[in-house]
């Protein structure tokens, strides 16, 4: 029996967990004594419930047991095990998992507890002859990551077929045919992708913030476009109301004149009437006087003066007419009309200027040319020749309509050309989507991909269904072309007469849109003319 007074080291009362004396010890099912704190945070991390000391598995969690003798002995012992001062882990380090409060640096991670130790709380697996036999490696992070879930190993190759890792197990049976390599093979493979990974990212990175200027740019475009819209409205209505304050001031002061004109005229026949009532009520008065004498020599000779009325004027032919203003009003209207029509001749040219800065420089595609078309060596010209080329078999050629696109095409923002269309008797001219029919008949609308007007003998029409007929004020010479392809907008000009002739609005589009010419057919000697895309010529 042993004797009671035997020597007891510090490590009989150290639990293998914390390495510090027991805390309420407690017992396994397999006699291995633990810290109920320990025990009960280390089953709480595992997926099977095992001894840390024995590596026996239980099936389900064992109930533990207060070890009252131990308990005892502790409190008898009344010593602890001091931890030796050791470093503590750093941002970057793996921690000690067994560390309470500060943790400590680990030194190694055990592939059969997962657990990561620090020097003290290793001893046990270098003194321990069951623990002896754990695997130890290098510290590492995540431990209970780098174990394969299915087989309980160490994750140590990588599958190439599947791109997963793998244990040593996973290769004999769901990867037994799949190649594999080790984790730091696959590793320098992946790092040097690395680089091109960062540099798509950074491309990738670059563009959206392309995208977000151009966003900005576009934001800065349309304020500066709106306050410019806003500046000019205000100075073409502020003109107006100049103008019609001044024709109602010329209005009133006309008005005002005559009527003052008339009123002077009264005012003076008035004036004149009064003293002839004053003069004849005089000689009523010397009358009625004279009628009361008795002498007869004094009668007779003031009788003779009293005869005769005092002069007057023959009022039987005086009227005072009251002021006509007739044509007051229309002359008024006419001065307001012909500057009403300055200020929008004026308002027609900015608005012509400010589409004809999204100039675009296109040329003819001769690919896409219709075979009887004839076209410049420098693609600005197209007219029909009447003769039927033999031209090789092209995907892009029309075959049917006599049409030509050119080589450029738009997917956003704005553009615009010009095309002369003097001494032409019948053309289409507009804007077509890029998977128009080229080889069958062709009905020019919208739904169709094309946004055109069309001219001949009978007027202009822009192409829809229905059409849309269109007044022409006078012979056109050249045609402007807008398009703003992200507001879904059409517009077409007489540059010659600086006027709007029409827009389509709420335009749908989803593909290049390429310039398109029909210069339609030549006709016994008429039509001949070309159309030609001209330069822009922005005069003041």
């Amino acid at each position: 029996m042993a004797c009671a007074n035997a020597p007891w080291s510090e490590e009989n009362f150290s639990c293998s967990i914390c390495l510090d004396v027991f805390s309420s010890p407690v017992s396994t099912p397999c006699g291995h004594n633990f810290c109920r704190t320990c025990i009960t945070k280390y089953w709480d991390e595992q997926v099977k419930y095992k001894c840390p000391v024995c590596n026996e598995l239980y099936n389900t969690r064992p109930d533990l047991r207060v070890n009252t003798l131990l308990s005892e002995m502790v409190h008898r012992f009344g010593t602890s095990v001091r931890v030796k001062e050791q470093p503590c882990v750093e941002p970057a380090e793996v921690p000690c998992d067994v560390c309470t409060g500060t943790q400590l640096k680990a030194v190694m991670s055990c592939l059969v507890c997962f657990i990561s130790y620090c020097q003290t709380h290793l001893e046990p697996h270098q003194r321990v002859t069951v623990l002896k036999k754990h695997r130890l490696v290098e510290p590492m992070d995540r431990l209970e990551d780098r174990i394969c879930k299915k087989h309980d190993r160490l994750l140590e190759l990588f599958c190439k077929t599947e791109q997963v890792c793998v244990c040593q197990y996973c290769t004999e049976k769901d990867h037994k045919s799949h190649p594999v390599v080790p984790l730091k093979e696959e590793y320098e493979v992946k790092t040097a992708q690395l680089g091109k990974i960062e540099s798509e990212v950074q491309q990738m990175i670059q563009e959206r913030q392309r995208h977000i200027q151009e966003i900005k740019d576009t934001v800065k475009r349309s304020k500066a476009d709106a306050d410019r819209e806003i500046a000019d409205g205000v100075q073409v209505f502020a003109a107006l109301m100049r103008c019609i304050e001044k024709c109602q001031d010329d209005l009133n002061q006309m008005v005002k004149e005559r009527l003052k004109s008339t009123e002077k005229q009264a005012e003076d026949l008035i004036k004149e009437l009064e003293q002839e009532i004053e003069d004849l009520t005089n000689r009523s008065s010397e009358v009625k006087q004279l009628s009361h004498t008795k002498d007869h020599l004094h009668f007779l000779q003031t009788f003779r003066s009293l005869k005769n009325p005092p002069p007057t004027r023959d009022w039987t032919t005086v009227e005072v007419r009251p002021p006509s203003y007739g044509g007051t009003w229309r002359r008024s209207l006419d001065q307001l009309e012909e500057t009403l029509n300055m200020e929008m001749k004026k308002l027609r040219d900015a608005e012509l200027k400010r589409v004809q800065q999204y100039e675009v420089d296109v040329t003819l595609d001769p690919d896409t040319a219709h075979p009887r078309l004839i076209l410049s060596e420098d693609g600005k010209q197209v007219h029909h020749g009447g003769v039927w080329k033999e031209l090789p078999d092209n995907p892009k050629r029309f075959t049917q309509c006599v049409y030509v696109l050119t080589r450029q095409s738009f997917s956003s923002g704005r553009f615009y050309f010009e095309v002369q269309v003097k001494d032409k008797t019948e053309w289409y001219l507009g804007v077509a989507r890029e998977s128009i029919d080229r080889k069958g008949g062709i009905r020019e609308t919208p739904e169709n991909g094309y946004w055109t007007l069309y001219y001949d003998e009978d007027g202009l029409v822009y192409n829809d269904n229905p059409d849309v007929r269109l007044p022409l004020r006078a012979e056109l010479q050249k045609v402007g072309v807008f398009v703003d392809y992200d507001e879904g907008l059409v517009s077409f000009y007489d540059v010659e007469a600086r006027f709007h002739i029409y827009s389509a609005t709420g335009c749908s589009f989803t593909e290049p849109l390429y310039p398109s010419l029909c210069p339609c057919l030549y006709q016994e000697g008429t039509n001949s003319a070309p159309l030609i895309i001209s330069p822009v010529n922005q005069t003041d």
